[in-house]
């Protein structure tokens, strides 16, 4: 039985229509469930639209609790300065946003972003409440604005905290997502194609993360994914996006041996699948994990120093991280000045970890 919204202002009962912004990578709009289910669950007669990056929009799929998505890539998200300069573009932002008369907007940030740029756009658009996170005061922009919590607080925690900040009422804080029938039905047909038996159990590996600060290197990746099939005699599944595709490709599949490589031909709903299906993830600190979590799948991740782990570490599932303690950590980098040696695993001490958790211990 869903929450009340008892604990809610008069001005928020009666929304018809909300915004919800997270402009981040997909594993960000996963950890964002939880917020959305409760706010599906106090303003019950709402509509409710996410605006999230082209790659967190890959997400809604998964998420049932969104009845539209507005994917768009923002000029204040862009890191190294890639997107062009075109006022035109940002006033097109603004127009779109005004035409779906949003009674709120609902700005989830990390604790290192700024709510205050898609407010800006909110407040333009005409949009009368706008709520948000920050350490800094951003005078009116934000009609309610909430004191960030600590920076170590969980994401998943982080993003409910704004919200109970409001009144609303949380009945639930573990991650859970909903896997379209078609995309199971899919992975199965491509599985038996490869010769993977609808009970047979596998490993699937994830090899990349969105930066390089944050990915295991491949070689090692490789390694790892040969000896899983070497030592612990199970198939191996490497997963990924189409730009992991590419990048396989050019570091040569050669590598992979006899896994089983579909990176590039799945959907993200069939990538959740294939987690779903496996005995156990491998990967990095990306979105593998977290939809692991959420479909309490074992995983194992190689976790750069890059964030503190109580920011984005599994929570629900059997998990294990592996990270080496260096000076720098936590750094924030997306490119290592170094040789990551946070991430100085031979790939012999994985498949050590993952034999252990494929026993069901950690």
């Amino acid at each position: 039985m869903g929450s009340t919204n008892s604990g809610l202002g008069s001005e928020w009962r009666e929304l018809k229509s909300v915004l919800a912004i997270r402009l981040d990578n997909i594993g960000d709009v996963v950890l964002l469930e939880p917020a959305l289910k409760t706010i599906r669950q106090n303003l019950k007669d709402a509509f409710l639209t996410l605006l999230a990056s082209p790659a967190g929009a890959q997400a809604a799929v998964l998420l049932p609790e969104i009845d539209h998505v507005i994917p768009r890539k923002v000029v204040w998200q862009d890191i190294g300065g890639t997107i062009p300069r075109d006022i035109g573009r940002e006033y097109c932002l603004i127009e779109e946003i005004r035409q779906h008369n949003f009674d709120a907007a609902v700005i989830f940030t990390s604790f290192a972003q700024s709510p205050y740029p898609p407010a800006y756009v909110c407040y333009l658009a005409g949009i009368p409440l706008r709520v948000g996170m920050s350490k800094e005061f951003g005078g009116g922009l934000l009609t309610t604005w909430v004191r960030s919590p600590s920076d170590s607080l969980h994401h998943v925690d982080r993003n409910l905290y704004l919200l109970e900040e409001l009144g609303f009422q949380v009945s639930g804080r573990d991650l859970s997502i909903r896997i379209p029938p078609e995309a199971r039905c899919s992975v199965d047909e491509k599985l038996a194609n490869a010769g993977l038996g609808r009970n047979e159990n596998y490993v699937l590996i994830h090899p990349y993360a969105s930066c390089q600060a944050r990915t295991y290197p491949v070689e090692n990746m490789a390694a790892v994914a040969r000896g899983i099939m070497a030592y612990l005699r199970l198939p191996t599944v490497v997963a990924g996006n189409e730009r992991d595709r590419v990048r396989l490709t050019e570091s040569g599949l050669d590598v992979w041996g006899d896994a089983i490589v579909l990176a590039g031909k799945t959907t993200l709903a069939e990538f959740a699948a294939l987690i779903e299906r496996a005995a156990l993830v491998v990967g990095n600190n990306t979105s593998s994990v977290h939809l692991a979590d959420a479909l309490r799948t074992p995983c194992l991740a190689m976790a750069s120093g890059t964030d503190p782990e109580s920011q984005w570490r599994p929570r629900r599932t059997l998990s294990v991280l592996l990270r080496k303690p260096t000076d720098c950590s936590p750094c924030y980098y997306f490119q290592c000045p170094f040789q990551r040696e946070c991430m100085d695993f031979q790939p012999d001490e994985i498949v050590a970890v993952a034999e252990r958790l494929l026993a069901g211990g950690q």
